[in-house]
């Protein structure tokens, strides 16, 4: 729902801040006091046209703002939106805000992301219908109207069969053209994977052998240093010749003056076994080096090879994959490719008798569809009719149009081929006549006023349930209308608040911009719009009213604030808090 809206130099509005109720939120005031701009600045927050017009004279910049508190359907509802467009939604609270500047520059945000005024409208178009002056009219939107009459009839599951089934067909058919395409294109495909799998087969590539080859690589190339190395090592412990000592010599030297010290310090024994010790480890220490020294191999062919291998890998790599692993993945999904191609025929033939079973269990699936959608039509036509009645409009008609369109290529139902969407092959349009004797039209080309209003009001009520925008608007929805229907009219704006089943939600917020004392008695939030003049300036201003000041407002609308008015304004109250109540 809108909790709340706040609007910053927007033609006579100079800042202007409102606070709405989940249920039925009721707007009043003299012609000309800026009710009509509040639903303005909405439109232009919902992403309709930016225009310079709206903005306040001599002011810089244009705002729009309005929290949006989403129940959970109405947050699965937006979710594919705000996900294309990058938001991420923390909790229930979605926040959009539109400026304009002077200039003609217009920027929009949703939850402080920057987004383009088409954003605005996609996202806007699940939040809010406006029936009024307004484009945001999803009922007027033709390509929905089979949405709500699936909705409306329970027949989602039955239509999801359908959907599974096209869907299906749609997969085999997009496969068939891409296998019957110019053979050229095909052969060209076959040698070029050949040509893949025979560059990767040749190189018998194995996952680990990179690392390995270039360990031994490194090996090979430094053979000759190590040599050297090792060599130095082994001689400095055991000399170079009869002239050189080495580290063993001297140690055996140290061995034996700590020998002949022990003739004279019997405790010196500890200090003769260490030597001993480290002579013998040094002695393993230099044997160990020796045969090191004498294990390493000079093999130039080998290293030759091994450069010739790491280079054939890295080649690979380059075309392939950043590893050898995603190299020899490559080879197995060419071949998976190849295999595809080179049984086309087979593969076509498959395909086609799919195709078949496809065409017939999907429209045997949509006629079935279909006969429940034509039934949902006739049940929801008389009701909208019924509800017509009561809203004053008893000459009114209501239809349902439910076509088909034969295609060679369709779904089969009994001796014809239909043309199909994933849904079926229906195509669905609300259609009314408003007048006796006029004929049935299709209601995105009605007459806009309060007719429209009261007609939208009357496929709300019936279509509440399936309807899942969750802020309805209506712009004057009385024009034409006297205070008896204007009851009615209130109550049925009311009722679409109400919470289904006793929950805590209402299924719907309604706003409504009304002239009649008898809708605006229902409101569960009445707000009074006026003209100020402050500081030699004309502005709109907005007022919650409660207890006495409603009363006065309400007396008001029936022509002045008297005695006998507030008397029956206050009976009139006392009505509807019973009829809320049931009573």
């Amino acid at each position: 729902m809108l909790a709340e809206i706040t609007i910053a130099n927007l033609a006579i509005i100079d800042r202007l801040h409102l606070k709405f109720a989940p249920g039925f939120n009721v707007l009043t005031g003299e012609t000309g006091a800026g009710k009509s701009i509040i639903l303005d600045a909405l439109g232009l927050l919902l992403g309709g046209r930016a225009q310079s017009e709206l903005m306040r004279a001599g002011a810089e910049e244009t705002r729009v703002e309005g929290i949006f508190l989403l129940p959970p359907q109405a947050r699965a509802l937006l979710e594919h939106d705000l996900e294309e467009n990058g938001i991420t939604l923390e909790d229930e609270t979605l926040i959009l805000a539109r400026e304009l500047h002077r200039g003609g520059r217009a920027t929009g945000r949703i939850n402080g992301r920057a987004v383009t005024g088409a954003a605005l409208q996609q996202i806007g178009d699940k939040l809010v219908d406006i029936h009024g002056q307004s484009e945001h009219l999803s009922l007027l939107r033709p390509k929905e109207h089979i949405d709500l009459l699936d909705r409306y009839g329970n027949l989602w599951e039955q239509r999801a069969e359908v959907v599974k089934h096209t869907r299906q067909l749609r997969k085999v058919r997009q496969e068939l053209r891409e296998l019957q395409k110019d053979a050229r294109e095909t052969a060209r495909k076959i040698d070029r994977l050949t040509f893949i799998l025979q560059e990767i087969d040749d190189a018998k590539l194995k996952a680990d052998e990179e690392a390995d080859l270039k360990s031994e690589r490194a090996l090979l190339a430094h053979a000759e240093t190590r040599a050297t190395l090792a060599d130095e090592a082994y001689h400095a412990l055991y000399g170079g010749g009869d002239d050189e000592k080495g580290a063993l010599d001297l140690l055996n030297q140290a061995r034996q003056a700590v020998r002949g010290m022990e003739k004279y310090d019997p405790e010196i024994k500890s200090v003769l076994d260490q030597a001993e010790s480290a002579g013998a480890l040094l002695d393993d220490l230099a044997r160990t080096l020796r045969g090191y020294r004498d294990s390493i191999e000079f093999n130039p062919k080998r290293l030759e090879h091994i450069e010739e291998r790491l280079d054939l890998i890295f080649r690979l790599k380059r075309k392939y994959g950043d590893t050898v692993a995603q190299v020899l993945e490559f080879g197995k999904t060419a071949q998976q490719e190849l295999d595809a191609v080179t049984n086309v025929e087979e593969r076509i033939n498959e395909l086609r008798e799919q195709e078949t079973k496809l065409v017939h269990a999907a429209g045997a699936l949509a006629a079935k569809l279909s006969q429940a959608r034509h039934a949902a039509a006739e049940t929801l036509a008389r009701g909208i009719e019924n509800e017509l009645q009561d809203l004053g409009m008893a000459n009114a008609k209501f239809g349902v149009a439910l076509h088909r369109v034969e295609e060679a290529n369709g779904l089969v139902v009994g001796a014809a081929r239909y043309a199909f969407e994933t849904n079926g092959i229906d195509k669905v349009e609300f259609m009314v006549s408003a007048n006796p004797g006029e004929p049935l039209k299709p209601l995105a080309k009605i007459a806009s006023g309060g007719e429209t209003s009261r007609l939208m009001l009357a496929l709300k009520a019936v279509l509440g349930a399936a309807d899942r925008t969750p802020t309805l608007i209506f712009d004057e929805i009385d024009q034409g209308i006297g205070g008896r229907i204007g009851t009615v009219v209130g109550k049925k704006l009311w009722g679409l608040t109400a919470a289904p089943n006793g929950a805590a939600t209402p299924t719907h917020q309604v706003l409504c911009i009304t002239h009649l004392p008898q809708i605006a008695a229902y409101g569960d939030a009445h707000f009074h719009i006026r003209k100020a003049v402050v500081d030699d300036r004309t502005v709109t201003q907005a007022e919650a009213l409660q207890d006495n000041k409603r009363i006065d407002e309400l007396a008001g609308m029936l022509g002045a604030v008297t005695n006998t008015n507030r008397a029956s304004v206050t009976e009139l109250l006392a009505e509807v808090a019973n009829a809320k109540r049931g009573g």
